[in-house]
């Protein structure tokens, strides 16, 4: 585990100093399911605006909430939520991200 933390963090500093990179992203499978995801009491609308549910996230060797919480609407594109998917290795988080309407990409 030391291991591939240290070569995710290597990867992270080397694309950081990097201007050709814009984003890194690198994912690790924890063994554990996330909870139960919360009930959230949803603010009312806010005009140009979208909601974004909360989820858990992975920290310090455990699940942490992060609430929901509006983010400015993108013209043509549409919030796709933060969750967790099992795979043969354990649990990965696939971040939310924006999607153009009527595409369906795969992120993985």
């Amino acid at each position: 585990m030391k291991r591939v933390f240290a070569i995710a963090l290597a990867t992270a500093a080397l694309a950081a100093s990097s201007p050709a990179f814009a984003q890194v992203d690198f994912n690790i499978a924890i063994g554990s399911p996330p909870p139960s995801p919360r009930v959230e009491i949803v603010p009312p609308m806010r005009v140009g605006y979208v909601w974004a549910p909360g989820y858990w996230r992975w920290e310090h060797d455990h699940h942490v909430w992060a609430p929901g919480h509006y983010m400015e609407a993108r013209r043509g594109e549409h919030w796709v939520a933060d969750r967790w998917d099992h795979h043969h290795d354990g649990w990965r988080h696939e971040p939310g991200h924006w999607d153009h309407d009527g595409e369906r990409h795969s992120w993985r």
